[in-house]
C-alpha cells in the first residue's frame, strides 16, 4: 500500500469511529418528572411495611429446653485429670526416685538448647533437656540454666487436691 492509500484508510476510520461515537450514543435524554408540591406544613408521606414474612405474636417466646445444645463439645472435660503416681512398666528408670535424691552432674549451655547430666542414688547417669520426665512425683524438668536445673513437680494428695512444687537442682562448685 501506497502511503497515500495509508492516509486515507486512516481518516475513513476516524470518520467512522466519529460517526459512531455521536450518532450511536443517541440515548435519548428524558425529562426527570418533577416533584409534587406539597402545601406547606404537610409531612412526606411514609411508606408502609412491605414484607411477606410474619413475625411471631409478642407473647409467644422460643423454647429450647430438651433440645441439644450445638455449641457445646462433645469431649467431656473431668477434674480428675493427672493420675496418682505408681510404679508402673510405662514409667521410666529416671523416674524411680525422688528429684531431691539427683545429683547433678554437669550442665552442658548450647547454641539452641541446653542440656544437664544428672546421677540417681543407684549411681546411673542421664542426660535430660527441658521437657524431660525426672522423678517418682511426675516432675518435668522446666529450665536449665547453668547454674541449676529446675523441675516442676505436679502430684495429686490423698485429699485430691492437685498440688505444684518446684524444686531446684543446683550444679555443686568446683573447689
Amino acid at each position: 500500500m501506497s502511503p497515500r492509500a495509508n492516509r486515507k484508510l486512516t481518516a475513513l476510520c476516524f470518520l467512522a469511529l466519529l460517526a459512531l461515537a455521536v450518532f450511536g450514543c443517541g440515548a435519548k435524554e428524558t425529562a426527570q418528572p418533577t416533584a409534587m408540591k406539597r402545601p406547606a406544613g404537610s409531612k412526606p408521606p411514609v411508606q408502609g411495611k412491605r414484607s411477606s414474612a410474619t413475625s411471631p405474636p409478642p407473647q409467644e417466646r422460643l423454647d429450647f429446653t430438651g433440645r441439644k445444645d450445638p455449641f457445646r463439645s462433645y469431649v467431656v472435660v473431668t477434674k480428675a485429670a493427672l493420675p496418682l503416681p505408681s510404679l508402673s512398666a510405662n514409667q521410666l528408670p529416671i523416674q524411680k526416685y525422688e528429684v531431691n535424691q539427683f545429683k547433678v552432674i554437669g550442665i552442658i549451655a548450647g547454641l539452641e538448647e541446653n542440656r544437664a547430666m544428672v546421677q540417681d542414688p543407684g549411681g546411673s547417669s542421664y542426660v535430660i533437656k527441658e521437657g524431660s520426665l525426672i522423678g517418682s512425683r511426675n516432675g518435668r524438668v522446666t529450665k536449665i540454666l547453668p547454674r541449676y536445673i529446675e523441675v516442676l513437680e505436679q502430684y495429686r494428695e490423698e485429699n485430691g487436691k492437685i498440688r505444684n512444687r518446684v524444686v531446684k537442682l543446683t550444679l555443686p562448685r568446683k573447689e
